[in-house]
């Protein structure tokens, strides 16, 4: 069965305007230990409103699997590298996970072990 995870995990999503700048912020995340893995998904589809205008672009999508305890870091780091004026950036607690997973994320996104 699942564990439970109450409020020790998170999904934050974002995206960007191209592939090779989704891939950038990836690694940085991934590299400073900020996230476990992210997912790019894309090319997707976004219909929004920006100054006062519907606008209709091509965007990847970043799915951020992190701890709960790094979202602001990890807010602060995607808008630090983004490079929009508004960087989207939303999260989703994870509910449940696989034992063996949720442990993965957790060692990948705490203290580099000294070996």
């Amino acid at each position: 069965m699942p564990s439970r995870t109450p409020h020790k995990l998170r999904l934050i999503f974002s995206t960007a305007s191209s592939e090779e700048q989704a891939a950038s912020i990836a690694r940085k995340l991934v590299d400073e230990r900020l996230a476990a893995c992210v997912n790019i998904v894309g090319p997707i589809r976004s219909i929004y409103r920006w100054s006062e205008a519907i606008e209709d672009e091509r965007e990847f999508l970043l799915i951020i699997k992190t701890r709960a305890t790094l979202y602001i870091k990890v807010e602060k780091r995607i808008r630090e590298l983004h490079s929009y004026e508004v960087a989207e950036v939303i999260s989703s607690s994870i509910d449940r996970g696989s034992p063996p997973y949720v442990k993965w994320m957790l060692e990948s996104t705490g203290p580099r072990r000294k070996d």
